[in-house]
């Protein structure tokens, strides 16, 4: 009978209670960012170097040329992890940002940098990014060299993207535009002919016009330059001038109009069938040591007016009809 009296009472075991509930978390699958971090080179190719320069310095356009490479120092983060980063290349194609054509890939480097922000100009947001988290980041050095004008010719968005093993990818704000192989060209307007010249006297042409004719919208300028070669008798006429066979080059002088500049007088043509310093057509010398002239720049569409002198020896006999004047120009 206690027994029974003991059972209906309640069971206490404590001055507390509690339960629990379960927790959902969802971590961001955060897209890579992509840090160009200022170190950009363009370098010239080693198969037809620049006569004035090897660093393009003085290129003042956006176009390149077959060889020529472009070179930036990359970081990217993932907060999802380093891991999770999958690839880093360089595109080119005609609108800006992702998804672009593939042309090379990214070599990770050891991050050379310490503050990215100051560097990379590194940005989540608002959130400056201020050292280097090798948990997170990962540093590339990305160089495209520039192919045949049979798979790049025309103008282009380049950048580097990054994607990772979800499928996510950025790119680097400083989207650039290039126009790879731009076609380079001289257009020459007039006449070179010298006729019934009497020996011992001089006469004029009339004035050429030789014109920078590269691609519209390539900017590309050239700097000029001119040379020629000595002179014969193709028939069989006896010519001498004045005491054999051959009209020297040095019987020829010229005068040269580039917008507000022009030569000092008349000057002499170089002996040679390619560019040397000596043949530039704006008296022959550039401005400083390695520098340019700019008045013997011509940009697309622009043309120099050249007026030439022939002094014809006493005696002179024949009708000198081989030989040539060229003209030059080098991109910039």
């Amino acid at each position: 009978m206690a027994l029974l009296v003991l059972s209906t009472l309640p069971a206490v075991f404590a001055a507390h209670v509690g339960t629990g509930i379960g927790v959902d978390i969802v971590t961001e699958d955060f897209a890579p960012k992509v840090w160009f971090c200022g170190d950009r080179v363009v370098e010239d190719d080693d198969l037809q170097p620049s006569l004035y320069s090897d660093d393009l310095k003085f290129r003042t356009a956006n176009y390149a040329f077959e060889g020529e490479s472009i070179t930036w120092d990359i970081l990217v983060m993932d907060k999802n992890g380093r891991e999770k980063i999958e690839d880093v290349f360089v595109t080119i194609g005609d609108v800006q940002g992702e998804g672009n054509d593939i042309e090379v890939n990214c070599q990770e480097v050891l991050p050379r940098i310490q503050d990215p922000y100051e560097q990379c100009d590194a940005m989540i947001g608002e959130e400056e990014i201020h050292s280097v988290d090798l948990q997170t980041m990962k540093a590339y050095e990305c160089t495209l060299t520039v192919e045949t004008a049979d798979s790049m010719y025309g103008e282009y968005f380049v950048t580097v993207e990054a994607t990772d093993l979800d499928g996510l990818s950025g790119t680097m704000d400083e989207n650039e535009y290039w126009f790879l192989n731009p076609v380079i060209a001289l257009s020459i307007d007039g006449d070179l002919t010298f006729e019934d010249v009497r020996p011992g006297t001089e006469t004029y042409s009339e004035t050429l016009l030789i014109g920078n004719d590269a691609d519209e919208g390539s900017g590309v300028r050239l700097d000029m330059f001119i040379s020629g070669s000595h002179f014969y008798d193709s028939s069989s006429s006896g010519a001498m001038c004045p005491t054999t066979n051959e009209l020297n080059l040095g019987a020829f002088s010229y005068y040269a109009l580039n917008g507000p500049h022009e030569t000092p007088g008349y000057l002499g043509i170089s002996v040679g069938d390619e560019i040397t310093e000596a043949a530039r057509i704006m008296d022959g010398v550039a401005y400083g040591t390695g520098g340019l002239n700019p008045s013997n720049l011509l940009s697309p569409g622009g043309e120099m007016a050249l007026t030439f002198k022939l002094t014809l020896p006493e005696p002179c006999n024949g009708d000198f009809d081989t030989g040539s004047i060229y003209f030059w120009g080098e991109a910039i």
